[in-house]
C-alpha cells in the first residue's frame, strides 16, 4: 500500500558524484512508484490532423522547400527518398554568420563583464521522413543511423576552432519543449563550455583525484540496473534528479560520444529503443527530453581518464519549482532503486 511505503522509508539526501548535485528523496510526497503516470501524454498524430500534416509540416517528405538549408542527408546521395536530414534551424538560438568570437577583442568598457557575440550553430536532425513515426518506432539499425548523424555533425562542428562544446538533445512532446510533433532532435555548437558541463567535468576530476578512478566506471549498478546490452548498460542513477530518470552508459571507458563506431551505434540504438518503449508503456507515453553528456571538444589528454560520456533520458512527470530554482537541489519522490525495479519488470515491448 502507498501508506506503507510512506511510513517505511524516511527522506534521504544523496550526492551524485557525476554531476556534483545533491538530491532530496522524499517518499512521503509520492504515490506508489508503479502508479506514476504522465498526466499529459505526448500527443500522437491522429486522422483529424492528417490534412494539416500533408499541407504544412516542414519536416515531412516532399516539404524540403519549407525548411532552412540542408547540411547533409542520409543516404548522402541526392535521392529524394532520404531517411534522415540534418538542416539548419529556421529559428536558431545562435547565428553561424556572425564573426568568430575568438577573433573579437574584449571591450575594456564592460568593467569585467564578459560578452561574446552570438556566434554558434543550431541544427535540426529530422529522424524520419514520415510524420506518423517516432524514434522508438524505428529499428535498432535505423536509430543507429540517427546516432551516427549526430556523430558526423559533431565532427564537422569540431573543425571550427571556436566551437568548444556540442550539445545533442531531443525534446518530445509540447511540454518538453517540442514545437513540432514530427520526430526530430537538435544540435547546438557553442563557443563556450556551459556551466553545467564544467561542473560535471570538475566533479569527475575531483572523484578521480581522490580515488584514481572514473566516477562513471565506478557506478555500482546492482539494484539500479534496468537492462544491458553488449556495449551499454541502462540504469536509474543513484541520485536521480527526476523520477524515472534513465542513464545509458558505455561499459568501456569513453570520453567522446563522437568516437562511437557503427557496431556500438546499433547496440546503443537497440537499448535506447527499449528504454523509450518501456518508459512509454509504464508512464503513459510521457513527454521527455534526452541529452547526450559528452566531453568538451578541446580537452587535453590528461583529462580523458575521468570524463565518461552518457545519454540521459528525463520523462516529464514533475514540475521544477521555486526550491529547485533557488538551490539547484531537486526533490525526487521516487527512490531510484524503486524506479529501476518498476522499469526492469515492464515486459519488453514487441
Amino acid at each position: 500500500m502507498a501508506s506503507e511505503q510512506k511510513q517505511g522509508r524516511s527522506p534521504e539526501l544523496r550526492k551524485d558524484w557525476v554531476t556534483n548535485r545533491w538530491v532530496v528523496f522524499s517518499p512521503a510526497r509520492a504515490k506508489r512508484p508503479s502508479d506514476f503516470k504522465s498526466k499529459s501524454p505526448a500527443s500522437t498524430t491522429s486522422a483529424t490532423t492528417a490534412d494539416q500534416i500533408l499541407d504544412g509540416c516542414p519536416f515531412c517528405l516532399g516539404h524540403e522547400h519549407l525548411c532552412a538549408p540542408e547540411i547533409f542527408r542520409v543516404p548522402t546521395s541526392s535521392d529524394p527518398d532520404w531517411k534522415i536530414r540534418v538542416i539548419q534551424n529556421l529559428y536558431p538560438a545562435l547565428d553561424r554568420t556572425l564573426n568568430d568570437p575568438s577573433a573579437v577583442a574584449p571591450n575594456p568598457n564592460l568593467n569585467g563583464v564578459e560578452v561574446l557575440g552570438g556566434f554558434g550553430f543550431h541544427d535540426v536532425v529530422i529522424e524520419t521522413p514520415f510524420h506518423s513515426l517516432q524514434l522508438s518506432d524505428l529499428s535498432s539499425q535505423e536509430i543507429s543511423q540517427v546516432l551516427l548523424a549526430y556523430k558526423n555533425r559533431i565532427l564537422q562542428l569540431a573543425a571550427h576552432s571556436s566551437i568548444h562544446y556540442v550539445q545533442v538533445f531531443k525534446n518530445h512532446g509540447a511540454s518538453a519543449g517540442a514545437s513540432l510533433s514530427h520526430s526530430h532532435s537538435q544540435i547546438i555548437g557553442l563557443p563556450v563550455v556551459p556551466p553545467n558541463v564544467s561542473a560535471r567535468v570538475d566533479s569527475m576530476k575531483q572523484f578521480f583525484n581522490e580515488t584514481g578512478k572514473c566516477s562513471v566506471c565506478e557506478i555500482q549498478v546492482k539494484e539500479l540496473l534496468i537492462d544491458e546490452s553488449t556495449h551499454f548498460i541502462s540504469i536509474v542513477p543513484f541520485a536521480a534528479t527526476f523520477p524515472f530518470e534513465i542513464w545509458i552508459i558505455p561499459r568501456d571507458h569513453s570520453s567522446h560520444f563522437h568516437q562511437l563506431d557503427e557496431a556500438k551505434a546499433v547496440d546503443l540504438g537497440g537499448l535506447l529503443k527499449l528504454m523509450l518503449r518501456k518508459m512509454a508503456s509504464q508512464l503513459n507515453n510521457p513527454p521527455f527530453n534526452f541529452m547526450i553528456h559528452t566531453s568538451p571538444l578541446r580537452v587535453t589528454d590528461p583529462q580523458l581518464p575521468y570524463i565518461h560520456w552518457f545519454l540521459q533520458i528525463i520523462p516529464q512527470l514533475t514540475i521544477v519549482a521555486g526550491f529547485e530554482m533557488a538551490t539547484g537541489c531537486y526533490i525526487n519522490p521516487v527512490f531510484p532503486e524503486d524506479a529501476a525495479k518498476v522499469l526492469r519488470e515492464v515486459p519488453n515491448p514487441e
